[in-house]
């Protein structure tokens, strides 16, 4: 997708909403509070990780609606062969296949734009590996009506929370920073996952096979990936395991070293961390989020903190090191699942 349409623009920024204080002096505020916190934060992380933070990121605050701009715009750069391979497709077949084409390629803006609008409303920060414009990014970003939003709901203070939501960020800034070939080896996941995107012959019969096979094994219509895990191909699949067994490390990493961060430096860690861990288990956004494959985004945090304990206790803090020596350190999700079978295989 070059651009989602006007209207899926309009209707993605429908659903994300607004928050009144999100245009108002609050966000000036927010502006110079974070990119403060992201100078104070970068000097206690790589104690805390063992991993270094050359240089400054960029420091953003944004709305909703420029979050959705922005990860559209830098979507759109990677999707770019499949939408090479779509314009071919339409433009050498028949009516049938070109209005199965088009389709096709409208299900994944409506999908895409589903998913923003509904992320956009929870996210906090982002640190960004690829810029809208396509090009190699080193920018923390932070969604301001969502930051100011929870603490004015929690009633959290507001140093504490936004200290608290860089730790966050600054993490993942050091896991690609600080892990020479982390970025390029996840950046190639997402361009395999996107060129093994190309229309399927076959897919839907595929599809209402699987379907049926696990309606007869008593299996539940859709697992954690959604639409995505049904509709991926076998190839997809594996990538998708790759890609969520990195993420579990990465985001459980992150999770437990804001956690550790906090509870040394904020009196208030334990209550925000109670309340976002709530948040995520949102019954009312459970149906949506299996549908969508985002309940396997969710996961990522659950799965990726009991993994990253466990192996600090059975072998200690140093041993999450391990993980970040190379590609062929990394857990796979069945390690993630059971870290024991890790540490025996690479420690």
């Amino acid at each position: 997708m070059s651009s989602t349409r006007p209207g899926s623009s309009r209707l993605a920024g429908r659903i994300a909403g607004t928050y009144p204080l999100g245009d108002t002096y609050h966000r000036s505020a927010l502006e110079s509070d974070m990119a403060r916190l992201t100078d104070q934060v970068s000097l206690l992380v790589p104690d805390a990780t063992g991993l270094s933070l050359p240089g400054r990121p960029s420091t953003v605050v944004i709305g909703r609606a420029e979050w959705i701009d922005r990860n559209v715009a830098s979507f759109s750069h990677l999707m770019e062969p499949v939408q090479r391979h779509l314009a071919e497709r339409i433009d050498q077949s028949g009516a049938g296949a070109r209005g199965a084409a088009i389709f096709t390629q409208r299900m994944m803006q409506a999908e895409m734009t589903a998913l923003l609008g509904v992320i956009s409303r929870r996210v906090l920060g982002q640190y960004e590996l690829v810029l809208p414009t396509g090009e190699d990014g080193d920018v923390v970003t932070f969604v301001g009506p969502n930051i100011l939003q929870l603490e004015r709901i929690h009633q959290f203070r507001p140093e504490e929370f936004r200290f608290w939501v860089t730790l966050h960020e600054l993490t993942h800034r050091a896991q690609f920073q600080g892990v020479p070939w982390l970025r390029d080896y996840f950046l190639g996941l997402v361009g395999e996952l996107v060129e093994q995107s190309k229309p399927e012959p076959g897919r839907m019969n595929r599809v209402i096979e699987e379907l049926t096979r696990r309606r007869g094994a008593g299996a539940p219509m859709l697992d954690e990936r959604g639409l995505l895990g049904l509709f991926a191909s076998s190839e997809q699949q594996a990538i998708i395991d790759k890609v969520q067994a990195l993420m579990s490390l990465l985001e459980g990493h992150g999770h437990v070293v804001m956690d550790r961060l906090g509870h040394d430096h904020l009196r208030s860690q334990e209550r925000m961390s109670k309340v976002l861990k709530a948040r995520r288990k949102d019954r009312r956004t459970a149906a949506f989020f299996r549908l969508t494959g985002l309940e396997m985004k969710m996961n990522q945090y659950l799965k990726g903190e009991r993994f990253i304990k466990s192996v600090e206790k059975e072998a200690g803090w140093e041993a999450i090191g391990y993980a970040f020596r190379g590609v062929g350190s990394l857990p796979t999700l069945a390690e993630i699942e059971a870290p024991e079978r890790w540490l025996r295989r690479v420690a």
